[in-house]
């Protein structure tokens, strides 16, 4: 169970319980900023300073530049309710509201757009500011205030700015937030005014950390150093089509076809995710390398393969195998992973729930839909929970709106207004290709010719004083990433090319493209999304949202549902399929410059099974589609989880309730649980105690409860299946930091004796390494579960172990390790053992309670909570098996909308509606979260009012 016992049992945030937790870390706040202040400036901060930055919350307050007065009501949790008149006075509030709660979250998140860490956080983000500056968010962002976005938006964009700047007026540092007062401690940074810029730029930030296959890519090239095109073919198996239903499953076909014929488009072959080249024979034993010729060999137990390890594809434009790619990308993954999340796990692990009920199956008779999307943990909450009324809808203020917002843009992002609610899960479709580019001189090859960089100069300033200056160049593929580390531009010698490709030189760069770096109109769809009052205009809304692609879900208060895929998604030339980096010299591997035709994108609307479901699987059956939108979709079992939930329900002839949409929200049932456990139950185990955790597993029904001893002992079996099976063989560019193999030399042609392997360790985060355990490893090890000889069951023998040569060897090993494993971390006790202990989330600050001195972690940071639910479970609090049980990411909010009567909706945050660290909602929607309950989500005026706790007005 999670802390705070009082909040558990129902008491109501701010009871004395609670208050007391509060007072105790306060104190000890006090204490130690008295301490820091004393020694550092003679100073002491009192109880009064360290609240100083709490905001008004009763009263009036006079704001320049509304036309009207303001409400402000807020209810038991601080959730922000605001009426207003006009539209420019609606959103003016919004920034004023978000910036008393929010402003230093708000201040990060733009610095981070801008690149411009370094001003607050000193030298230590120097290079995570060169990278950002490269990708250029800002000035994208600058672009499309510019040039793309609507008058309306421009409007509204400045109504907020001015709301947040009314706010700012007058204060310094510790009276808006005690970070600020921290910072203080060690620089003279001072927070500067808001900007329509800052808020659009968020934008691409959100793009960022859902931007697709890039981390596949990256990571399909670093196996080539040690496994063949057909091992790493295993490692990323076809979507199954025929067992995980896509979204889109009825009655859009046809028409698909026929835009298809009339564009005459055609597209681009979706090749698969895996390299290709000429397999043949040879050795590879498990922890194995490929040389020069692809030829696979090491220590474990794997055939081996012979052909372009790695390839860029069959026509051999470029074979930069073994050291060449991987030394490139290699360096770009340090880069990315150095870059601070900001709404996601830089890529990794993103997931989401959304599904929708028509009104036939539900016992209101109208439709429910449910929303959760799946983010790395962090506090506060990228969330923040609001309603935006009109007092009186009009032509003059024109929104009616509740939902999910961010702290610092206008709109609300997920949520309903009067007639529609919508939810998004990422879609994850491809937007973003890498490209090797050969430069030559103060230019890169292109087609046979040198074409000249495209160069700007960016001066980086350094909290405490200096600045740095960096060129970044770009490429007709976009900018040139390499040009941010030396590791990069450092192509192996050994790395061999075929004539096809131009001579290495010093070595390759890397470019990006990304729909992301060119100006968009994403800003106008949330405003057009938000006062949409039925599918038709949803639809329209939604063209405009092209960055990132979402799954759209849709219902709406007259009984209709839909689904409809938006973005700007690429046509690649006839050479690429965004499974690798491609050549960037050669035209055929590029971007067409088409995009796929918004009339053409896959839609469902009133499907006769009365449901849609999206879950990161695939959008549509490709046999089906004439376009390429990915090679790497999720691999659907949180999807197929839920749609057979739904049909069980149906099938049962019972209505859906929204209190069944949460508990399906909360589902916890592991899906390699049940393909594993029976053949687990199977073995001759000789070990007692052994034999006494596997008794564990004996009836259990492979639900993930936090205080479950099966669950946590299937979980470390499985973790230990992935490392014996795939762990081990895989580069330690993937491997967990820190954990080291003896391996063959990475340029041995054959096996090699003992004296000559080397100690290779681990390169990745804990949290990014493979195998992660998701559901592309239930697949993979559901492709060769019933081929109990297959190579991947195969380890080497070690001094202590004799090789395992089959699967049942291997399972029998993992559970004799997985047993010490716990044994080691809860105990000899099984009695004592459970999922939770293992399975803990802590929630941090994502500046000073990561790397803060440890005082300051401690006041910032709260958990740990023990929780249900796993990987790639409907209740999916993530953990990456490769490096432990700890929570990765989390459903980052849950809702449920009644369209048939919107008061009786639901909803939840991960953390509170504040980010002031001892406000008495920082956390307290937490506890309620975790235990997976839902709030009352008040929309009507007469329910807003009822549930009123404080009001402040806002006077012109």
């Amino acid at each position: 169970m999670p802390p705070n016992t009082n909040a558990s049992s129902g008491q109501q945030p701010g009871k004395s319980g609670r208050k007391k937790g509060r007072r105790a870390r306060l104190l000890v706040m006090v204490v130690a900023l008295a301490l820091v202040g004393g020694v550092g400036y003679g100073g002491y901060w009192s109880v009064s300073t360290v609240r100083a930055s709490f905001p008004q919350t009763k009263g009036e307050t006079t704001l320049d530049g509304l036309s009207g007065p303001v409400d402000v009501r807020r209810d038991a949790y601080g959730i922000p309710q605001i009426y207003a008149s006009s539209d420019e006075d609606l959103f003016m509030a919004q920034g004023y509201v978000q910036a008393q709660d929010r402003f230093y979250e708000m201040d990060v998140r733009r610095h981070m757009t801008s690149g411009r860490l370094s001003e607050m956080f000193g030298k230590s983000q120097v290079k995570n500011d060169e990278f950002l500056r490269t990708l250029g968010w800002d000035r994208v962002a600058q672009k499309e205030y510019d040039s793309k976005l609507s008058a309306a938006t421009k409007k509204y964009l400045q109504a907020y700015a001015k709301g947040v700047n009314a706010y700012l007026k007058g204060k310094d540092g510790k009276s808006i937030s005690l970070e600020y007062a921290a910072l203080g401690l060690t620089n003279d940074y001072k927070p500067e005014t808001w900007t329509p810029v800052d808020s659009v730029a968020w934008l691409k930030a959100m793009a960022w950390d859902l931007r697709g296959n890039m981390q596949d890519e990256i990571d399909r090239s670093l196996m080539t150093s040690r496994l063949g095109p057909k091992q790493i073919a295993d490692l990323y198996p076809e979507y199954e089509y025929g067992k995980k239903k896509p979204i889109v499953q009825e009655g859009q076909y046809n028409e698909l076809a026929r835009v298809f014929e009339q564009t005459g488009s055609t597209g681009s072959t979706d090749t698969g995710s895996t390299d290709t080249g000429t397999e043949g024979s040879g050795s590879a034993l498990g922890t194995g390398t490929a040389d020069a010729t692809g030829t696979a060999t090491g220590t474990g137990g794997m055939s081996g393969t012979t052909g372009t390890a790695g390839g860029i594809d069959a026509t051999g434009a470029s074979t930069a195998d073994s050291s060449a790619l991987e030394s490139q990308l290699a360096g770009l993954y340090d880069v990315l992973d150095d870059v601070p999340t900001a709404v996601g796990v830089n890529g990794n692990g993103i997931g989401s729930n959304s599904w929708v009920v028509s009104g036939a199956h539900t016992i209101t008779g109208k439709p429910l839909l449910a929303n959760d999307p799946h983010l790395s943990a962090s506090l506060p909450s990228v969330w923040y929970q609001m309603g935006l009324h009109c007092t009186e809808v009009s032509a003059k203020c024109k929104y009616d709106v509740t939902g999910y917002t961010f702290a610092g843009m206008p709109g609300v992002i997920i949520g309903h207004n009067q007639n529609i609610a919508w939810g998004m899960t990422n879609s994850g479709v491809d937007v973003t290709d890498l490209f090797l580019e050969k430069m030559s001189g103060n230019g890169y090859l292109y087609d046979g010719k040198v074409r000249p960089f495209k160069t700007r100069t960016e001066t980086i300033k350094i909290a405490g004083g200096g600045s740095k200056k960096i060129v970044v160049r770009e490429t007709n593929n976009g900018p040139l990433l390499s040009d941010r580390d030396g590791e990069l531009v450092k192509v192996g010698k050994k790395a061999s090319v075929d004539t096809a490709a131009p001579d290495r030189g010093d070595g390759y760069g890397i470019a990006l493209r990304w729909t992301a770096l060119d100006p968009g109109t994403t800003m106008d769809a949330v405003f057009e999304i938000d006062k949409a009052s039925n599918w038709t205009e949803f639809r329209k809304a939604a063209r405009s949202f092209e960055v990132p692609s979402q799954n759209l879900v849709y219902a709406d208060t007259k009984n209709h549902i839909g689904y409809q895929l938006p973005g700007r998604i690429p046509v690649r030339g006839q050479g690429g399929d965004g499974s690798l980096p491609a050549p960037g010299w050669d035209s055929k591997y590029g971007w067409t410059g088409e995009y796929i035709p918004q009339d053409a994108l896959p839609y469902e609307y009133d499907p006769k099974r009365g449901y849609i479901v999206t879950a990161n699987q695939a959008v549509i059956d490709k046999a089906k589609y004439p376009y390429t939108l990915t090679a790497d979709w999720g691999y659907g079992s949180r999807s197929q989880r839920i749609d057979d939930l739904i049909e069980a329900k149906i099938k049962g002839g019972g209505k859906i309730s929204t209190d069944d949409m949460r508990q399906m929200q909360l589902d916890n049932s592991s899906e390699i649980a049940r393909m594993l456990v029976p053949k687990l139950l199977k073995l001759d185990i000789p070990d007692k105690h052994v034999r006494e955790a596997q008794k564990l597993l004996e009836g259990w029904n492979g639900t993930q409860d936090a205080d479950s001893a099966a669950a946590a002992y299937f979980n470390a079996v499985w973790r230990n299946i992935l490392k014996l099976a795939f762990g081990n063989k895989l580069p330690k560019e993937l491997r967990v930091k820190g954990q080291c193999l003896w391996v063959e030399p990475a340029d041995t042609t054959g096996p090699a004796d003992a004296d000559q392997k080397v100690r290779e360790c681990g390169q990745r985060d804990a949290d990014q390494a493979q195998p992660d355990g998701g559901d592309r490893w239930f697949q993979v090890v559901g492709n060769i579960i019933d081929d109990p000889k297959n190579d991947w069951w195969q380890t080497p023998k070690t001094r202590n172990r004799p090789a395992a040569t089959n699967r049942d060897e291997l399972f029998a090993r993992a559970m004799e390790d997985a047993r010490w494993e716990l044994t080691a971390k809860l105990g000899k006790d099984i009695d004592t053992w459970s999922w939770g202990r293992l399975h803990r989330l802590f929630l941090k600050n994502q500046t000073l309670g990561t790397s803060g001195p440890g005082i300051l972690q401690y006041m910032l940071n709260r958990g740990p909570w023990k929780l249900d639910g796993g990987e790639a479970a409907v209740n999916a609090t993530g953990w990456n098996a490769a490096g432990g049980y700890g929570v990765v990411w989390v459903p980052s909010m849950r809702m449920v909308v009644n369209l048939d009567d919107l008061d009786k909706s639901k909803w939840i945050n991960l953390s509170g509606a504040s980010g002031h660290a001892y406000s008495a909602h920082y956390t307290d929607q937490t506890d309620k979260w975790a235990e997976g309950k839902l709030l009352a989500w008040h929309f009507s005026k007469d329910a807003v009012d009822q549930n009123t706790t404080e009001t402040l007005v806002l006077k012109p």
